[in-house]
């Protein structure tokens, strides 16, 4: 394990045991508590380890956790799935993680065509790889969020607009929640590619530029997003929710698809019409007023 790795999983864990309330975990909270969550020792009882050995994987002083030791913290702990898959990723090496991480990713063709195709269904679709890249999307998409595909290159990432434009705190109802679940996907990401330096200039640079994202990164949350319901106030057809799907792609693991819906007959998919009848004009910008750029 390296010493990064170490780093990780002892933040985790910590992380992870402070969030745990004793009653949450079946222990009663007899008496006053001078920590916050679980003690060591409480979690290394509810996970069958000595309280030693625990330390020292919090501390970063051990050198093996075994996937059943691993499995153990992550039910003493109540880890979701994808929260024990994150525990299990950062606690093992991967030799091939720089290797992999620096390869340019790309929208196959047939996903670009089933983006249009989406846009002809009037779905709003778009397609995010790893450190949250807008890899691509279809012009409902655009006209809903933002034109990521006129933005300079290093610009057109999910992570940068919901933390550093100011357009997204007026576009979602609930930008807490979003910027939340932003910050935990791309530890995620951090967790699989640790030694990728895009994602660390990207950390880099929002740690810096936003209050927010080191609040939420310092959390240490995962979250692996994959359907739900999230709500806008536009600037052209007003307030509406959608709800979402989220497909990882075949061609390229780190390559997820999320697809946007509304209920029908809703005016949430009137909205979607009226967005979609302006994207469909020779000239997208046609259907927005002077001075408003497509976000």
């Amino acid at each position: 394990m390296s010493e990064g790795a170490e780093s990780a999983l002892a933040g985790y864990l910590r992380s992870a045991r402070t969030r745990l309330k004793p009653e949450d975990a079946g222990l009663s909270e007899a008496g006053p508590r001078k920590v916050t969550g679980l003690r060591r020792e409480e979690l290394a009882m509810l996970a069958g380890v000595s309280v030693d050995y625990y330390t020292r994987l919090e501390q970063g002083r051990s050198k093996s956790a075994s996937p059943a030791v691993l499995d153990a913290l992550a039910d003493a702990l109540r880890l979701d799935d994808a929260e024990r898959a994150h525990l299990h990723t950062i606690a093992r090496p991967m030799p091939f993680r720089r290797r992999r991480a620096a390869r340019t990713q790309r929208l196959h063709p047939s996903t670009r065509s089933l983006l249009d195709t989406l846009d002809a269904a009037r779905r709003p679709a778009f397609v995010l790889g790893r450190r949250l890249d807008v890899l691509g999307h279809n012009r409902i998409a655009a006209l809903l969020i933002a034109d990521f595909e006129v933005m300079p290159a290093k610009e057109r990432n999910q992570a940068r607009f919901v933390f550093l434009d100011a357009h997204a705190r007026e576009l979602y109802q609930e930008w807490d929640g979003v910027a939340a679940d932003t910050a935990a996907m791309l530890r995620v990401d951090a967790g699989k590619y640790p030694d990728d330096p895009a994602l660390s200039r990207l950390i880099g640079e929002l740690s810096i530029h936003s209050t927010d994202f080191r609040r939420l990164w310092a959390r240490n949350r995962v979250h692996q997003r994959t359907t739900g319901t999230k709500g806008y106030r536009h600037p052209l057809v007003g307030t509406l929710t959608i709800t979402y799907q989220a497909l990882v792609l075949g061609s390229d693991a780190d390559q997820t698809l999320l697809v946007y819906d509304t209920e029908p007959g809703s005016p949430s998919a009137h909205a979607l019409q009226l967005l979609a009848e302006g994207a469909g004009k020779s000239d997208a910008d046609s259907a927005i007023p002077s001075g408003m750029q497509i976000r």
